[in-house]
């Protein structure tokens, strides 16, 4: 089984206006990293459009409605001081959905290895009924929900490894003891959330802030002592990557100082824990990463280990 890398063009039409840092040149950078040679093996498809039966499973009716019917016909409109929408958004936020859904249906069919989504605008910090952060719908839980719902997985585990803490999934997964959330995140820092002592009502919360200056020992020895064995204990039927690489150590909108071989640990750790209880079973999505090269290279490096490589 291969590799499968989901994308779109809708996610180039997302224009969030100048000089805002969640841009449409982040996915020129990916598909460019993703060019080399050594990628050939990839299983390359677009990602299909809403599927609104995925997103009703973790946002109401009214919240996806509403977001739908904000989309202004021509410039830009903030949903947030940080969320922008202008005319194509809703497309490419509804592929986002489509390609949340058709990943998880493949990788629980056994049709594929695993699944990166190289899209846009990211998902994280969307709550059930709210946009924030560059995020509309929360693509990470749509995919968990998904694979509960349509594919009969029990416990599915998100690991986010995002400078910035996912505080929207952490709030939809709050009272599910069948989803574990996950995060290493700077702290403090946007959005204020991800404090340790926020656990669930299940104690299904795992969190392990990092401060501004850690570098890639110190984050792998919290997710060593923290993160993995929580994930192992729990057991997931799939295992879902909030993939944010703006972590890194050239990233704008962060402190810390992770490298590409930070991502590839991290990403190796995960396929062996994914092996172990999940028949391999992984979904990663873009979140973060707001520096173009390294942005580029850490995708490279974290789809080239998914791949085996």
């Amino acid at each position: 089984m291969t590799t499968l890398l989901l994308s779109h063009p809708s996610g180039l039409e997302h224009d969030t206006g100048p000089h805002h840092p969640e841009r449409p040149e982040r996915l020129t950078a990916i598909a460019a990293a993703l060019d080399e040679p050594r990628f050939a093996g990839l299983l390359r498809e677009e990602a299909p459009g809403l599927n609104r039966k995925a997103v009703l499973r973790v946002h109401p009716v009214r919240f996806v409605d509403g977001v739908e019917a904000a989309t202004p016909t021509r410039g830009h409109i903030s949903l947030d001081p940080d969320t922008i929408m202008s005319p194509k958004s809703f497309e490419a936020i509804s592929h986002c959905v489509g390609a949340a859904a058709a990943a998880t249906d493949k990788v629980m069919r056994d049709e594929v290895k695993n699944a990166f989504l190289a899209m846009r605008p990211p998902g994280h910090h969307a709550g059930m009924t709210s946009v924030m952060g560059f995020c509309f719908f929360n693509t990470a839980a749509i995919i968990a929900r998904h694979a509960r719902a349509a594919h009969g997985a029990e416990h599915v585990a998100i690991v986010d490894f995002d400078v910035h803490h996912g505080n929207g999934t952490q709030e939809i997964f709050w009272s599910d003891p069948n989803v574990l959330y996950a995060s290493t995140h700077q702290m403090p820092l946007f959005p204020g959330t991800g404090g340790r002592d926020e656990r669930g009502e299940h104690d299904n919360i795992v969190n392990a802030p990092l401060r501004a200056g850690d570098d890639g020992e110190i984050f792998r020895e919290a997710m060593e002592e923290t993160v993995l064995p929580q994930i192992k204990s729990f057991g997931p039927d799939l295992v879902v990557i909030s993939a944010g690489f703006d972590a890194h150590r050239h990233d704008p909108l962060g402190g810390l100082k992770l490298v590409e071989a930070d991502y590839a640990w991290v990403t190796e750790r995960l396929i062996e824990i994914a092996e172990q209880h999940a028949k391999g079973r992984i979904v990663s999505v873009l979140e973060g990463g707001y520096d173009l090269d390294a942005l580029g290279r850490s995708v490279a490096t974290h789809v080239a280990v998914l791949m085996g490589g």
